[in-house]
């Protein structure tokens, strides 16, 4: 038996608290504020964030985040991805030297380009930085719907550690080297999945996000790899796996946000219609810095920027992803041989 922290207490973070629990570790739970702790601590469910998912009389529901992370065995960061360098500074303190601590949130940050792993790497830097990630949609997770995801460290022994932990027969998970690669998938598969969700607000159809899905990883790809991510990890899981359920899914925010604004909502009116943080939002402005950074053409995360940053027509942005300068599928395979003549 593990004792396991889990920073932060919306959908996510409730969902893995039960995967936890379940497997008979010691799990605190903190949240930011007194009095939604004692709601849980009663309730035993955020009833707003992840309705019917009941953890057990086992599990503590705390705000003290000194007590949350203090000799604890792991340490599990479930908060937006926006607030995760403000609550890395205030666990610094708190936090052992080599302590594991496992990062769920998706995201780029806007202003320093850093993947999340990095920023907690420097908010505390003794402790061991790693990541778990994948196609998991918390409403599944927390109903022990079969999910599969990816724990990304930079030594084996750590990765192997967060695997056994979280493992189980409804929630099984492998391990990677390719912590960079895990991130960025997880972080610009939200821009993407904007731009299907858009395609659906529109009145797309299926060929439409099965084109946006299939064009989306290769710039996803060609990306990750300029930055030093593997092609391996864009292939799998953390990459189209990701993408594919955050472009279809109902219960994906991102695509849901995108099919608002496709509908004429503007930015700000879809984020407050979804009533959660909308991660691609913030990544994508930071995912078109370094695509510029990199020399990398992305044109889609480009087009996404301009409808969300820019006041540009939804249709108008679609139309003219369409109607692009005509290119080669695979620039790097070769033609068998000229016609003759």
């Amino acid at each position: 038996m593990a004792k396991v922290s889990v920073i932060g207490a919306g959908s996510w973070g409730m969902a893995v608290a039960k995967v936890l629990d379940s497997n008979g570790h010691e799990v605190i739970v903190w949240s930011h504020r007194e009095e939604e702790a004692g709601r849980l601590r009663k309730k035993r469910e955020n009833e707003t964030k992840l309705p019917g998912v009941r953890l057990s009389e086992q599990v503590w529901f705390t705000s003290d985040l000194e007590m949350a992370v203090k000799e604890r065995d792991l340490l599990i960061l479930a908060v937006p991805s926006t607030a995760v360098r403000s609550t890395a500074h205030k666990m610094a303190s708190f936090v052992r030297p080599g302590a594991v601590i496992v990062n769920l949130a998706k995201g780029i940050e806007e202003s320093t380009l850093m993947v999340l792993t990095d920023i907690i790497r420097q908010e505390i830097p003794e402790a061991n930085a790693a990541v778990l990630s994948g196609p998991s949609h918390a409403e599944e997770v927390g109903h022990g719907i079969p999910t599969t995801v990816v724990a990304g460290a930079k030594n084996r022994e750590t990765a192997e550690c967060i695997q056994n932990i979280f493992m189980n027969h409804v929630f099984r998970v492998y391990t990677s080297p390719d912590m960079l690669g895990i991130e960025l998938g997880g972080a610009l598969k939200n821009v993407i999945a904007l731009a299907a969700g858009v395609a659906d607000g529109l009145g797309c159809g299926d060929n439409t996000k099965a084109a946006l899905i299939t064009r989306g990883i290769a710039e996803m790809s060609r990306l990750g790899v300029a930055m030093g991510g593997r092609i391996e990890t864009f292939n799998g899981l953390t990459g189209i796996g990701d993408l594919i359920v955050t472009c279809a899914s109902r219960h994906s925010r991102n695509r849901k946000a995108g099919y608002l604004i496709g509908q004429g909502r503007s930015m700000q009116e879809a984020m407050d219609e979804v009533k959660m943080v909308v991660e691609g939002v913030y990544s994508a402005k930071a995912a078109m810095a370094l695509a510029g950074k990199y020399g990398v053409n992305m044109p889609i995360v480009e087009e996404v920027n301009k409808v969300l940053f820019e006041s540009k027509p939804a249709r108008e942005a679609m139309a003219d992803l369409m109607l692009r300068d005509k290119k080669i599928e695979n620039p790097e395979l070769p033609w068998e041989e000229a016609i003759p003549g």
